[in-house]
């Protein structure tokens, strides 16, 4: 039996993450840190935190597996400092927090391209991210690389991405499908699944071996 944590569990993976670890057999416990209330459930362990300031107190942290799905949109977050504090800095301090507490195994929803030399702003923090969680010094590291996803209900309007969800549902057929839009649920089932193997080393999910 199992204790995993997750990051980011009121976003729209973490959602899909979350409801699939309360369901799973093997695992016992599941500590979801959030800034607001999660729905009560008998293997949940919600402590209310500020992600600018979270505590170091290893209750919080110590796992068999961290699954981290954190992560904003520059619109959101309303300056590239705002979306790299959210996507780097939160991501890395939960990460080494973790890893302090002996948490052995860690997985990362970074994105199709991410690539740490890309002049997309967006991709280069994800390829930054992906640097750094490297070197945290996980003996398993799983990273997802989703293409463009599909699944709940976003908080707030996303127009491109709406007209790129479009386009890669009905033209699915005609693209690679490493391109090929991939639902919450999908990325949510690899990415805990490969967690909980816990194969020792770094590992990177591609877009296209999530949706299979």
């Amino acid at each position: 039996m199992q204790t995993i944590l997750i990051l980011g569990a009121t976003g729209q993976v973490g959602q899909q993450i979350l409801q699939l670890a309360l369901c799973h057999p093997e695992i016992f416990r599941v500590i979801a840190p959030t800034r607001r209330p999660l729905t009560h459930h008998e293997k949940l362990d919600n402590p209310i935190v500020d992600f600018e300031e979270l505590p170091a107190t290893a209750q919080c942290w110590k796992a068999d597996l961290a699954l981290c799905a954190l992560g904003t949109t520059l619109r959101q977050a309303k300056s590239r400092a705002g979306f790299y504090r959210v996507d780097h800095d939160y991501v890395m301090t939960a990460a080494r927090l973790s890893q302090n507490a002996g948490t052995p195994a860690f997985g990362l929803v970074s994105s199709l391209g991410a690539d740490l030399s890309s002049r997309v702003f967006y991709l280069n923090v994800k390829g930054e991210t992906e640097r750094d969680i490297s070197a945290v010094g996980f003996a398993s590291l799983t990273i997802a690389r989703p293409s463009l996803l599909i699944g709940g209900p976003r908080s707030t309007g996303r127009p491109l991405e709406a007209i790129g969800l479009f386009l890669g549902k009905h033209l699915a057929s005609l693209l690679p499908q490493r391109y090929q839009a991939v639902s919450t649920l999908q990325l949510a089932g690899a990415l805990l699944e490969a967690g909980l193997d816990a194969t020792p080393g770094l590992h990177i999910l591609e877009s296209e071996q999530l949706s299979t």
